[in-house]
């Protein structure tokens, strides 16, 4: 696994427990080689983009019992491929980040500057 730093220098927050998310579904969104998808940037999910991402292809709404995938729902928070992050925001969908909990890597597909116009602050 790569070390735990956000796109802020300092050391990566959660970024949710309920559900359950990251790509080692350790509630961070931690990273490595192994995670193609770089499932790097912490959103919170909103309808509009959760139902722009099911018609790109990416279904993050329907439940996947079999790999412990509950779905998102809007107002929850999700490590999302930071690709399908920029993708969104070409689309004019693009959920809100925090910054805390994004793994720095995202900013191999990301620049800080286009995160932090969506950061918002972090929920205590």
């Amino acid at each position: 696994m790569d070390e735990s730093i956000n796109v802020l220098g300092g050391p990566l927050q959660p970024c949710s427990t309920d559900p359950l998310t990251g790509f080692f579904r350790d509630g961070c969104c931690n990273t490595s080689d192994e995670d193609f998808g770089s499932h790097t940037v912490c959103v919170l999910a909103t309808k509009e983009f959760l139902e722009s991402q099911k018609e790109c292809g990416n279904d993050l709404i329907t439940p996947w019992p079999q790999y412990a995938f509950p779905g998102v729902k809007p107002g929850e928070r999700w490590c999302l491929c930071a690709s399908r992050w920029l993708e969104a925001y070409r689309n004019g969908v693009a959920p809100k980040v925090f910054l805390e909990s994004t793994h720095k890597r995202a900013l191999e597909i990301i620049p800080l500057e286009l995160l932090e116009r969506f950061a918002v602050e972090p929920i205590d």
